[in-house]
């Protein structure tokens, strides 16, 4: 009924034979399955339940930088994803990014992290921040996408990939359009959904469009994008890093925080805080050899 999963980063491939076979006998996993050699592989549990084997694979790999998840094997392949963009498809926050460029990239930054770490409320701190852009030239964005933005490694592996097997895949961000637009198109989203910029003469006004899109947004377009396509919230994977990503994630069959704030992963049921973006495909049963690269 349920695969344990051990993953870890391309980079620093540490799941060897040996720890595989050290944690596959402690969980009761009969067998390993490798997805790819060194940095994947799935532990089919027998009778251990879920929670047992969780707990003994996290006591023998301890510290070591190894993502370990337990994962159904039913439905295990999404057919939709749902993705955050800011600090989980690119490493940088956009606002703040703009916010250096007004020249308010300190206080805009601590308000984000509050707002991430679900201390503030997510819309009410966008407005704030917005209003520090007043007066800042619409170039600027184009700047920071051409000499800032830098893109989490996987990313258009897994949408190349997940889409070959016939999924939808989305980007919904509680930042800005004039951002998603690029990242969709570099990494091949089908779609994408933000905030939009208001701008006028060339300049940012410090106002977005309304309704601002929070939380209770990106949660609707769950229901919204698995309507359209005759699927259900546990045919999805959603992924993402701070506070307005937990709705979501905790609707979806598949909710995996990714290198995200405390609060974020102590509330999502998959956690990857060492893997890339593809370690998304390793959760739902892809081995290497189907990647798409794209």
């Amino acid at each position: 009924m349920f695969v344990l999963s051990l993953i870890s980063s391309p980079e620093q491939p540490l799941v060897t034979t040996e720890l595989a076979a050290a944690v596959a006998g402690r969980a009761g996993a009969r067998e390993i399955v490798w997805l790819a050699r060194g940095i994947a592989c799935d532990l089919p549990l027998q009778e251990t339940s879920p929670d047992a084997a969780l707990h003994a694979a996290r006591a023998i790999i301890a510290t070591a930088p190894i993502d370990v998840n337990v994962v159904p094997r039913h439905n295990r392949r999404k057919r939709l994803l749902i993705a955050d963009m800011d600090s989980t498809m690119i490493h940088q926050e956009c606002i703040d990014e703009l916010g250096i460029a007004a020249g308010a990239g300190d206080h805009i930054k601590e308000v984000t992290r509050r707002a991430m770490r679900g201390e503030i409320d997510f819309v009410e701190a966008l407005k704030e921040r917005v209003t520090f852009m007043k007066g800042l030239r619409e170039s600027v964005i184009q700047s920071v996408i051409d000499d800032i933005i830098t893109f989490v490694p996987g990313g258009r592996t897994l949408v190349s990939t997940m889409k070959a097997s016939g999924a939808y895949c989305a980007l919904i961000s509680g930042g800005f359009s004039q951002f998603t637009h690029h990242v969709a198109y570099h990494c091949g989203f089908d779609s994408h959904q933000a905030n939009r910029l208001i701008i006028e003469n060339g300049l940012l006004t410090g106002r977005v469009e309304q309704p601002a899109l929070g939380s209770a947004a990106k949660l609707e377009a769950l229901g919204r994008l698995t309507g359209q396509r005759q699927l259900q919230p546990c045919d999805a994977i959603t992924v993402g890093d701070g506070a307005n990503d937990v709705a979501m994630l905790q609707a979806a069959g598949m909710g995996v925080a990714m290198h995200a704030k405390p609060a974020v992963r102590d509330a999502a049921q998959y956690v990857i805080d060492h893997g890339d973006l593809t370690a998304l495909l390793y959760l739902q049963g892809y081995a290497g050899s189907d990647f798409i690269t794209g």
